[in-house]
């Protein structure tokens, strides 16, 4: 075969590297990101040459993010190549693909979705501090639910963690919504609206008669509805102070949201102290009212 030939031809198929694995479930991740998901105690170079490997055989490729300091951040994506790698494994079942053909496509993509990532990791941190389970695969970023009338919700990620006491085990889920402050407070607020329609939504199977009373379509996935997290970043404390003062206006405004309130905990807290403190602190507020308190406890 000739020389060029080789050089077009497609990567022969091998087992995923976690690290493939990690960008199909969340997208877009930072070289220093993907280390602290996937090997907190390894060494910053371990990663990089894995990554190189995996960019050399045409399953990933990165962007490079904009800093005034001489070191260079690269944010790590799969390649349609990587994403043909990952698509049929276990772990990602049911995961549409995801793959990013251009650089210029992740750049308008890498902003959100580390910042997403950013919140994933302040999670994963206290668990391992508190002995809690919450790894890279308990973080799905982009969950899409119909809430009727062909509209959906999209989460930013639904989290899995699990609370571990001695022998006790308490399994929570959660919807996280990220906010940067790039939408108007009321716009944000809306959010509340949708998981609210989420919540009342009844899925009609196909074939069922119409007096046999339909189940909440959120069953379908979850055993309970998951509890609703707003990370708030991007912005000076007093806005997004008042961002947190435009949610509980909506959750004691709007009679769905409020429904939702009586049924499902709701709270909302600032990025930054998540990653200071950690999100088993005192720093969620309670879209119904009160004091700040751990997220498991709203």
């Amino acid at each position: 075969m000739p020389r060029s030939a080789s050089r077009t031809r497609v990567p022969p198929l091998s087992p995923s590297p976690v690290e493939a694995t990690a960008l199909a479930q969340h997208r877009i991740a930072t070289t220093g990101q993907l280390r602290r998901m996937l090997r907190p105690d390894g060494t910053r170079q371990l990663i990089s040459r894995a990554l190189n490997k995996l960019r050399s055989d045409g399953f990933v490729d990165y962007t490079v993010l904009p800093g005034s300091d001489r070191s260079r951040t690269h944010a790590w994506y799969l390649t349609p190549d990587g994403a043909r790698l990952t698509r049929d494994l276990p772990l990602l079942r049911g995961r549409p693909p995801y793959p990013i053909t251009s650089t210029t496509a992740a750049s308008l993509k890498t902003a959100h979705t580390l910042t997403v990532v950013r919140t994933h990791l302040a999670f994963a941190a206290d668990a391992r501090r508190l002995g809690h389970e919450h790894g890279p695969w308990d973080w799905t970023p982009e969950v899409s639910h119909s809430i009727g009338e062909g509209e959906r919700v999209v989460a930013d990620a639904v989290m899995y963690y699990t609370v571990i006491k001695g022998e006790q085990r308490r399994k929570l889920r959660a919807f996280v919504e990220v906010d940067r402050a790039t939408m108007s407070g009321e716009r944000l607020a809306v959010k509340l609206i949708e998981y609210a329609r989420l919540h009342q939504h009844e899925a009609q199977p196909v074939g069922r008669r119409r007096h046999v009373a339909a189940e909440p379509g959120w069953m379908r996935w979850y055993p309970v509805f998951p509890r609703l997290l707003f990370v708030l970043t991007g912005a000076s404390p007093t806005r997004l102070e008042g961002r947190i003062s435009d949610l509980q206006a909506m959750t004691a405004q709007h009679p769905l949201v409020t429904a939702l309130a009586r049924e499902v905990p709701l709270g909302a807290a600032v990025l930054e102290d998540l990653e200071q403190h950690g999100p088993a602190q005192n720093v969620w507020t309670p879209l119904t009212g009160d004091t700040p308190r751990p997220w498991v406890d709203l």
